[in-house]
């Protein structure tokens, strides 16, 4: 790290977050590298020292997936199966999503035909590419999805690209339920009762970080930022944060989708001296690790989010993201449910959004029991039923059974406890923060858990 220079111990203090973040462990992402010849004054080191963490896991999300014993007959026969859509990124900037969200909606689709699937028949899905806001891939999609009459379409990640679609999909009557959404503008969007999520929204993803680096010891921050509705929205909430715990933002810098040259912005972010540094971004991180790193700045003062928290094992120098921390909403993918999503896809690496896009798949498909419809607004009107206020369960084989049996439930899933607001966003989440190694590999460290 490089040397500090004389000041003010670096403790920040913290203040209670308007949003109710409780934490519950003690601890808590240009494209040439600059040349030897050119100068630009780093940041001092700040004497980072995050809290060490005093476990890996926490929460109550321990989902079994697979069924609980004989599943009853459903009652009610659909004149047509359910019909799901997926609406996921297998190219564009958040590529490296797409595995692990197709993944778990497979493994849901999977478990709820093996329990004798909806309302007497299997269920299907569709998988299409989302692109992101560079393309009008989503579009192209979303009407061929419409086109063969999907009653929900799970997607899009990027909420960018989720804009794009949402009034097509919505307007149609039928649902959007996206696994990784988190831009604050879906809570109050017009979506006729249509749009939902299980990822929250940046509200707390974004108090969690911003409090997280005042715990740090950060006192100041610059920011490199994605200047679209995730970008500008996360950077706003962390900025919040950090200003209630006592902190100061003291270079946000802005690009655009579609942007390859970053040197203007980390010089401007270096310039202004911060002891941390927040990577607001998706897959340009590759690009911008470089060029932070390669002028002085310590791995350790990187703080990540989940548009950019990947494994960079064979995108960069070992060691080159040593010690930086990221964040990505829900509670830590657990072993057993990382196994069974390798054994759809072995090559898998990042179990982002994994668990929230089974629980999508689940959560549709009780509601649609729930309400004897494979129509989409009927559907949409039991969603926030089958999440709170019954019977704990966890799997559609248990849950599923309960419904048949005349039991009110509450699903809680692999991503952590849900239950939705009437605007069809989760009330409470785990914000998982996580820590590079040598190999630029990631590893859980903590959860904070957060309701909205």
């Amino acid at each position: 790290m490089i040397s500090l220079t004389p000041g003010a111990p670096r403790a920040a203090k913290l203040t209670a977050l308007g949003i109710g973040v409780a934490l519950l462990a003690t601890a808590c992402g240009g494209t040439t590298t600059p040349g030897a010849t050119e100068t630009t004054t780093p940041p001092p080191a700040s004497g980072i020292s995050c809290p060490a963490p005093s476990g890996t896991s926490g929460g109550t999300a321990t989902a079994t997936a697979g069924g609980t014993g004989e599943v009853p007959p459903s009652a009610t026969t659909a004149p047509t199966p359910l019909k799901l859509g997926s609406l996921l990124p297998t190219t564009g900037s958040l590529a490296f999503l797409g595995p692990p969200e197709i993944a778990g909606v497979n493994l849901g689709i999977q478990e709820v035909n093996a329990a004798g699937g909806v309302l007497g028949h299997p269920v299907e899905v569709i998988h299409r590419d989302s692109g992101d806001t560079k393309t009008d891939i989503a579009t192209q999609s979303t009407t061929a999805l419409l086109g063969s009459g999907v009653s929900a379409i799970i997607g899009a990640a990027s909420s960018g690209v989720s804009k794009t679609v949402i009034n097509q999909i919505t307007g149609a009557g039928v649902i959007q339920f996206s696994p990784a959404n988190t831009s604050p503008d879906f809570t109050t969007w017009d979506d006729k009762g249509l749009y939902w999520r299980t990822a929250p929204s940046d509200v707390l993803q974004g108090k969690v970080l911003g409090n997280y680096m005042a715990t740090c010891g950060a006192q100041t921050v610059g920011m490199i930022v994605l200047n679209d509705a995730y970008g500008t929205g996360l950077a706003t909430n962390v900025k919040s944060a950090l200003e209630a715990a006592g902190g100061k933002v003291v270079a946000e810098e802005l690009f655009n989708e579609g942007d390859s040259q970053f040197s203007s912005q980390v010089d401007k972010v270096i310039a202004a001296q911060p002891d941390a540094i927040a990577l607001i971004t998706f897959d340009q991180a590759k690009s911008i690790v470089p060029l932070l790193t390669g002028k002085g700045v310590d791995p350790t003062q990187l703080f990540l989010v989940d548009g950019n928290t990947s494994d960079y094992s064979k995108d960069f120098d070992p060691g080159t993201l040593k010690g930086a921390q990221g964040t990505i909403p829900g509670t830590f993918a657990k072993d057993a449910f990382k196994q069974q999503l390798l054994t759809l896809d072995p090559a898998l690496k990042d179990y982002s959004y994994a668990g929230e896009s089974y629980d999508a798949v689940n959560l549709i498909a009780l509601a649609s029991e729930a309400a004897g419809s494979t129509n989409g607004v009927d559907i949409a009107g039991k969603l926030k039923e089958v999440s709170e206020g019954g019977e704990k369960c966890n799997n559609f084989a248990s849950c599923v059974t309960l419904l048949r049996n005349g039991e009110d439930i509450d699903y809680d899933g692999q991503s952590g406890p849900i239950t939705f607001s009437d605007a069809g966003d989760p009330t409470e989440a785990f914000i998982g923060i996580y820590e590079y190694q040598e190999d630029n590999t990631y590893k859980p460290v903590k959860e904070e858990f957060g309701k909205l």
